[in-house]
């Protein structure tokens, strides 16, 4: 048997990290070569991450959250000579190999000898009680929206039943999970004479909170990686408040931060490579007041605030009940690039927006008539696939607003083809799937394709490719509500569409005024490429081809 290292491989072009958004496996599992075990985002999409070995996951190297340049280890693997797992001869030599195993890590050498005393003292009853249920072995298949849900739910994803095709968990089914737990062990929320609500069960994403993670860094000692946290029977008592350093995971400080608590005041008798450790429950103790002791693993006395003159008097329960303290997010993966894009649009290109309003009686007449021949056909028919139809109409007669300027070559390049990029709102922001030959298909074919990019982009399963090579853009923003906007171009496109909510206005008809569906436009330009004019010329033929839909026959 050997033990092989997996590093985190290329995942998408110039792509040089990407944050480890969850782990699709646990210590013990068995993996065929090809199965996903974790999902990671990167500053273009979210993907999952296959084995290239059969066997057995020895160690996960990295936490849910972290970010990870490309090239490092994430994940071992114990194999045989032909790459296929034992899973008893793995569980019976994993001393022996430890043993012999030579050390590379220097950290790794010079680890406190309080840590090797840890992993051979007695569990405390705290620490059986907080020890996470076990894991299936078997893949839960779930889009990453069910597994935040699961995490914020505290339910444990892979003991959810799957409503879905092969069993895939949807987010209705972790919340009928989580509701199926509360109706069994009784409400978790009553008034205050009840007492505080339970804590959820410890995720992968609250690990060092409650109880120590899967997760081994290389290098540490054997007590991080099996998460004996109880501590040796002459341990040094908790280290004081006031520190310099303080080790904590994400979710831990989090916590501190909605308790309005200084984590390097928090007493904690457990360290981590030679530094203080605190966990979740100590932060919580340390802002409620606890009293209990450390003798039985529970988080020690905590010290009174100190206060300087300039403070006001505030005791910790008033600190604990503070709703108002800020959260930081994370500027990282798609909503960083979503920035740094739009920054580089609108700092490197002269927007003008133009604002236009068509009648859409008729088309929304020619959909009525054609929405069961649609639904026949297994596709939802939208209004999307008429306004692209007429955005192509209005790009082959007006080139300049489908095409590239190219500063360097200090040339304007005219695109040949029409791939039109469609933004879809999503849990990571705004993405856009490009649907391309927009003028080789029909409107039943377009309306499947979109129905489809969009839904994949809402779980995070569209590729990087299929959001490249987009020559013009479509933003909807009145399927939420409003009428206008000033959209910002998809750089370096020179033009996107912005559509408001169709709905019955005022229009002036044979000097009468009468309610009629109208579709608003607001159409953004680069005034280096194309003039006003044009624009509004642009703007007049999708105009006529949307109030008249038999037009887009001829396209």
């Amino acid at each position: 048997m050997t033990v092989e290292e997996f590093r985190l491989p290329d995942v998408g072009e110039g792509v040089a990290e990407g944050e480890l958004v969850s782990w699709l496996v646990s210590p013990g599992d068995r993996v065929e070569e090809d199965q996903p075990v974790a999902e990671v985002e990167t500053d273009k999409a979210l993907v999952e991450v296959p084995s290239s070995y059969d066997g057995l996951v020895e160690e996960l190297f990295v936490e849910e959250g972290d970010v990870v340049p490309v090239g490092d280890v994430i994940i071992s693997f114990r194999v045989d000579e032909d790459g296929a797992a034992d899973g008893a001869e793995a569980e019976d030599a994993d001393e022996a190999d430890d043993a012999e195993a030579p050390e590379t890590d220097a950290d790794a050498t010079e680890a406190p000898e309080t840590d090797a005393d840890a992993t051979e003292a007695p569990e405390t009853d705290a620490d059986a009680t907080d020890a996470e249920p076990p894991t299936p072995s078997g893949r839960t298949f779930a889009p990453p929206s069910a597994r935040r849900l699961a995490r914020e739910l505290g339910v444990d994803i892979g003991a959810v039943d799957g409503s879905g095709p092969g069993g895939r968990v949807s987010e209705a089914d972790v919340r009928a999970h989580a509701e199926g737990d509360e109706t069994a062990d009784g409400p978790t929320v009553g008034s205050a004479d009840d007492g505080p609500a339970p804590k959820p069960a410890p995720t992968p994403a609250d690990a060092g909170s409650d109880r120590k993670s899967a997760v081994r860094k290389r290098g540490a000692s054997e007590s991080d990686a099996t998460g004996d946290a109880a501590p040796a029977p002459h341990a040094d008592a908790p280290e004081p408040a006031g520190r310099d350093t303080t080790l904590a995971t994400p979710a831990t400080r989090k916590v501190a931060r909605e308790l309005g608590v200084d984590i390097d005041d928090v007493p904690t008798d457990e360290r981590r490579d030679g530094e203080a450790f605190v966990t979740g429950e100590h932060v919580r103790a340390y802002a409620e007041g606890s009293s209990s002791g450390g003798e039985d693993g529970s988080a020690p006395q905590p010290k009174a605030l100190d206060l300087d003159d300039t403070t006001a008097a505030t005791d910790a329960a008033t600190d604990a009940t503070n709703v108002g303290a800020d959260e930081t997010v994370p500027y990282r993966g798609v909503r960083r690039t979503i920035g740094k894009q739009m920054e580089r649009s609108k700092y490197t290109a002269p927007h003008v927006t133009h604002h236009d309003t068509v009648a859409v009686d008729a088309l929304v007449e020619a959909r009525e008539e054609l929405k069961p021949k649609a639904e026949a056909a297994g596709v939802s028919l939208t209004y999307m696939p008429f306004v692209m139809k007429a955005i192509v109409a209005g790009l082959k007669e007006y080139p300049s607003l489908n095409s590239e300027l190219r500063e360097d070559d200090e040339e304007i390049v005219l695109k040949g083809d029409y791939n039109l990029g469609i933004a879809v709102a999503t849990d990571a922001g705004l993405m856009v799937p490009v649907v391309e030959d927009v003028d080789e298909k029909g409107l039943f074919e377009l309306a499947d394709e979109i129905s489809d990019l969009a839904s994949r982009a809402r779980d995070r399963k569209i590729t990087a490719a299929e959001m490249q090579g987009g020559t013009f853009s479509i933003t909807n923003f009145g399927a939420i509500g409003g009428e206008y906007a000033t959209p910002i171009i998809n750089y370096p496109e020179t033009a996107i569409l912005g559509l408001g909510a169709i709905e019955e206005r005022p229009v002036a008809r044979d000097g009468e005024v009468v309610a009629a569906p109208t579709l608003p436009l607001s159409l953004s330009i680069d005034h280096r490429v194309i003039d006003g004019a044009v624009a509004a010329e642009f703007a007049n033929t999708v105009m006529e081809h949307l109030e008249h839909p038999l037009l887009l026959l001829t396209q």
